[in-house]
């Protein structure tokens, strides 16, 4: 089973609609007891990052998803879900994250290093890099996913960026350490590419599930 975090700033029927398709097994919770009986958890995200923290605070799903990391079930952090694994964020001032990463989140200056301006928020459709080897990138070849963001992560430990693609900076699209992963896209719009990442995460919490038994 899968958990989807509801927190009330997820677009939780999009990514759960797209589990499901892929034949995973879901449930669409913000109650810790549920969601501690699931082998896998997806925190997604739409919105601010302040917002977003004081909402999981204020139900105590941050210190539940402490609690759930430290257990070594897979974490994956979706858009939203993605920044919010990181320590810290510029958005609206400066608050502060899960932790689960190293690194700042910071908006897109809009102004390249020749003054040309750029369009910000990033959205559309760019080519992932890999960058190393991982389970959520296992048989899968660079491919374009589709963005929607005006915040990336600046990271600060290179062995935790596993994909990244480029606009005016290096946007990290795909990070992860140990069993917590995030992906700054939307896999659940990003065609073939983003399917095999998500069949990629349940292969995942398949085999976490079968290492635990």
């Amino acid at each position: 089973m899968i958990g989807i975090i509801d927190y009330g700033m997820g677009n939780l029927f999009s990514v759960n609609n797209a589990l499901k398709r892929l034949g995973a097994e879901t449930v669409i919770s913000g109650d810790p007891e549920v969601l501690a009986s699931c082998e896998g958890l997806v925190l997604p995200g739409v919105g601010a990052f302040p917002d977003a923290m004081a909402a999981l605070r204020e139900q105590k799903l941050d210190l539940f998803l402490k609690e759930y990391v430290t257990s070594g079930k897979p974490l994956l952090g979706i858009c939203l879900g993605m920044q919010l694994l990181f320590e810290s964020s510029d958005e609206h001032g400066y608050s502060t994250g899960l932790g689960f990463l190293k690194g700042h989140i910071v908006k897109f200056a809009g102004i390249d290093r020749e003054g040309r301006s750029y369009k910000v928020p990033h959205m559309g459709w760019n080519k992932l890099h890999f960058h190393q080897e991982h389970p959520l990138l296992a048989g899968l070849e660079e491919d374009y996913v589709y963005f929607v963001h005006s915040y990336y992560a600046e990271i600060k430990k290179t062995s935790e960026l596993l994909a990244s693609a480029s606009y005016d900076v290096e946007v990290p699209g795909i990070v992860g350490l140990g069993n917590v992963m995030g992906m700054q896209f939307h896999p659940e719009k990003s065609g073939q590419m983003g399917k095999a990442l998500l069949q990629n995460y349940i292969k995942l919490v398949e085999e976490k599930e079968r290492l635990v038994q």
